[in-house]
C-alpha cells in the first residue's frame, strides 16, 4: 500500500512540472535556444557594418568606402580637378543641304524617247559620263545626255522607254565635297550672330564635332518659324556629311579660362547639397559639398570646396550617389 501511494505521488509531481513549464513558454520565457538566435542576428549585422557604408569624416561630410575595383564595374570614372577654358555659346538646330552653287539639273535638249539610261541615284560620276541615250523626235536620231559636272546623282526622273523633254530635268547631279549647314537662329538671338562668327557643328554621329564659320546670314525670316538662317559652309571630303539630316550646333560668343573646372556628370545632389564625390586615401570617396559657378556643356565651374589636382569621380557619378544613400541606409 505504501509502494501504491509513492508511484501515485510521483505521476503528480512529473505532470504538475510538465504544467509549470508550459506556462512558462506561455508567458514569453526566452527558450533555450532564442540567445543563440540573437546572438547569431547580431553577428549579421556587423557584418554588415563592414561593406561598404556612409560615415561622417572630421569635417562632418558625408563619405563612403569604396574600392576602385568596383567603381570600374559600375563604368565609374576619375579625373583630376583643374583650370580649364569655359565657353559661352549659343545652341541651335539646323539641318545639312548640299550646295546649292554646285548642282545642276540636267535636261534634255530635245525632246524624245529615253533609249538608255546608265546612271542610278548615289553614283559617283565624272564630268562628261554618259547619262542617257535620248531618241530625238525631231530630228529621229539618237543624241547623249552627258554629265556638265563631276558629283554625286542625287536625283534621277528619267526611265527606259519614258517620253523625256525640256521641260523637266532628267538627272540632278551634285558636288558634295562641300555641305552646306542651314542654321535656324531664333529673333531674339540674331543680333548676337555675325558673318564670321566660329561655330561648332555637331552631325550626331559620335566622330566628334566640327569646326566652322558662318558665311552668310539671310536678310529675311521665314514668318511660320520666326527664324532666319545662318549658313555654315563645310568640307566634305569623305562623305561624312549628308544632305537631308538634322544637326545642332554651338555658336562661340565668349572664352573665359576658369582657375578649377570638374565634368559637367561629376556634379550630384545630396542631401540637398551639391557635392562632388572627391577620392581620399585608397578606398574612399568624400561627398564633397561645392560652389558651383558658370557652365557649359562640358565643364562646371567649382568656386570653393576642391583644390586643383584632387581626384574625383567625373562620370557615372550617380552610382556613388546611389551606393552612399544605400550605405547610410544600412548604417542607420
Amino acid at each position: 500500500m505504501k509502494t501504491s501511494s509513492a508511484i501515485v505521488l510521483a505521476v503528480v509531481a512529473a505532470a504538475a512540472g510538465a504544467f509549470g513549464y508550459h506556462r512558462l513558454v506561455a508567458a514569453g520565457a526566452p527558450a533555450a535556444t532564442q540567445p543563440a538566435a540573437k546572438q547569431e542576428g547580431k553577428e549579421t549585422k556587423e557584418e554588415k557594418a563592414g561593406n561598404d557604408h556612409a560615415e561622417k569624416d572630421e569635417h562632418g561630410a558625408d563619405r563612403i568606402i569604396i574600392s576602385d575595383v568596383k567603381l570600374a564595374a559600375v563604368g565609374a570614372t576619375f579625373a583630376e580637378a583643374r583650370p580649364a577654358n569655359r565657353t559661352e555659346t549659343l545652341s541651335f538646330n539646323g539641318a545639312l543641304r548640299a550646295n546649292q552653287e554646285t548642282v545642276v539639273q540636267v535636261t534634255p535638249r530635245f525632246p524624245g524617247i529615253a533609249r538608255g539610261s546608265k546612271k542610278r541615284i548615289g553614283d559617283v560620276i565624272g564630268k562628261d559620263d554618259l547619262l542617257a541615250s535620248i531618241g530625238s523626235n525631231q530630228s529621229l536620231t539618237v543624241y547623249d545626255l552627258k554629265a556638265p559636272i563631276a558629283g554625286t546623282v542625287i536625283d534621277r526622273q528619267i526611265s527606259l522607254g519614258e517620253y523625256v523633254s525640256e521641260q523637266k530635268p532628267a538627272f540632278v547631279v551634285a558636288d558634295l565635297s562641300t555641305i552646306w549647314v542651314d542654321l535656324s537662329i531664333y529673333r531674339q538671338d540674331l543680333r548676337r550672330v555675325r558673318i564670321g562668327d566660329e561655330v561648332l557643328i555637331d552631325p550626331d554621329d559620335g566622330a566628334g564635332d566640327i569646326k566652322g564659320k558662318i558665311s552668310y546670314l539671310a536678310p529675311v525670316g521665314a514668318s511660320e518659324t520666326q527664324t532666319a538662317i545662318a549658313r555654315v559652309v563645310l568640307p566634305n571630303p569623305d562623305g561624312r556629311l549628308r544632305p537631308g539630316l538634322f544637326v545642332t550646333a554651338r555658336l562661340i560668343l565668349a572664352e573665359r579660362k576658369v582657375q578649377v573646372a570638374v565634368h559637367a556628370g561629376a556634379i550630384q545632389t545630396f542631401e540637398n547639397k551639391s557635392v562632388v564625390f572627391v577620392r581620399e586615401g585608397d578606398d574612399k570617396l568624400e561627398a564633397r559639398p561645392v560652389e558651383l559657378g558658370d557652365s557649359d556643356q562640358k565643364f562646371v565651374e567649382i568656386r570653393a570646396g576642391i583644390s586643383p589636382g584632387e581626384k574625383y569621380v567625373a562620370e557615372n557619378s550617380f552610382v556613388v550617389k546611389a551606393e552612399m544613400g544605400k550605405g547610410e541606409a544600412e548604417h542607420d
